[in-house]
């Protein structure tokens, strides 16, 4: 079986875009790699269930995100003054699109027409700092649904996961903040598929913190691991985080240890590590499921190599097959079956 990726890039160097390559799910090889679409920086994407492509986008200077039809072709964007997005997703219910500004400490909100161009509905500027010499400023590092159709936000920058009410129009009612360790760095967030636990990844202090979710916004610390050997002392920051789809086991990704750190998740939703394995690759900064959850696929934004490894289902540990399919400064990979 073959699947398609989409990897979103830094343009930094010799990177041209998004770019797309196709997955062998039976081999876990990468082959035919191919420029999508020409933009500056597109360093997240997503796609909606129409096919319409949405990632950060700049154009003449200003930030924002783009809008892209099935083929690759340019419907619209949506820039202001500044620094563009760093994460978007999609509201198929509402017919919205959210994005977080990391450096402007933005939430913002686009309404989907349906063309697929987006409009700004509304947005949330963030305030606060951190004692991390990263935490000068919010920096709002990912927006998405929770379970219950709630927006929550990561603010690496305040050390908060804030969370929403979200109208029809997209406009935005904040409804509950949850504090995290000081100076963590809250970057994502993702949910147990069955339970009512979170798991909210902390870039600046290379930590997991297991929360109990409670519902309309509402987290409880429960638990909290480091996603590094005992032993390592070197920079790391911490980036991506995924669960499987039996809610058995979780995956993070370490920069400058440069690993994914394989989880197990207990009965009770608590996390045991089993398993740091090394990406063969200069940071790591995101890494996803092919569609069967048998490959799990690392991009690499300083030493332009994407890694697969096989996943075991039932033990939930990592194989690599190889490290040497090349995508220039690879920061998103997304899975389009």
């Amino acid at each position: 079986m073959t699947e398609t990726l989409y990897f979103g890039t830094y343009t930094k160097k010799t990177s041209e875009g998004i770019y797309k390559a196709t997955l062998d799910t039976t081999t876990g090889h990468l082959s035919n790699l191919q420029l999508v679409a020409k933009e500056p920086n597109p360093t997240y994407l997503t796609f909606d269930r129409a096919g319409h492509l949405y990632s950060v986008g700049a154009e003449n200077g200003a930030g924002g995100i783009a809008a892209y039809d099935n083929g690759g072709k340019l419907i619209n964007r949506v820039v202001d003054a500044g620094a563009p997005l760093c994460y978007v997703a999609v509201d198929e219910t509402r017919d919205l699109v959210y994005g977080a500004n990391y450096h402007k400490g933005e939430v913002l909100v686009y309404k989907r027409a349906t063309d697929g161009s987006l409009s700004l509905a509304d947005k949330d500027v963030h305030t606060g700092s951190g004692p991390h010499e990263n935490q000068a400023s919010p920096h709002v590092h990912f927006t998405d649904l929770t379970p219950d159709k709630y927006l929550v936000t990561c603010d690496l920058g305040t050390d908060e996961v804030v969370t929403y009410n979200v109208s029809e129009q997209g406009q935005l009612t904040k409804i509950n903040t949850y504090k995290s360790a000081l100076g963590a760095g809250p970057r994502h967030i993702t949910f147990h598929p069955t339970q009512k636990m979170a798991y909210l990844m902390n870039e600046l202090n290379s930590t997991i913190e297991v929360l109990i979710y409670d519902g309309v916004g509402q987290f409880t610390l429960l638990q909290t691991l480091s996603t590094l050997p005992e032993d390592w002392t070197a920079f790391n920051g911490t980036a991506a985080i995924r669960v499987s789809s039996d809610g058995k086991f979780l995956y993070g990704s370490n920069r400058g240890h440069d690993s994914i750190a394989v989880f197990k998740i207990i009965a009770d939703g608590t996390l045991e590590l089993i398993q740091i394995a090394a990406t063969h690759g200069k940071m790591p900064r995101d890494f996803n499921l092919s569609s069967d959850e048998k490959v799990i696929i690392a991009a690499h934004q300083d030493s332009d190599n994407v890694t697969t490894f096989f996943r075991n289902s039932a033990t939930g540990l990592l194989t690599e097959i190889q490290h040497d399919f090349t995508v220039p400064e690879a920061v998103c990979v997304y899975v389009k079956a």
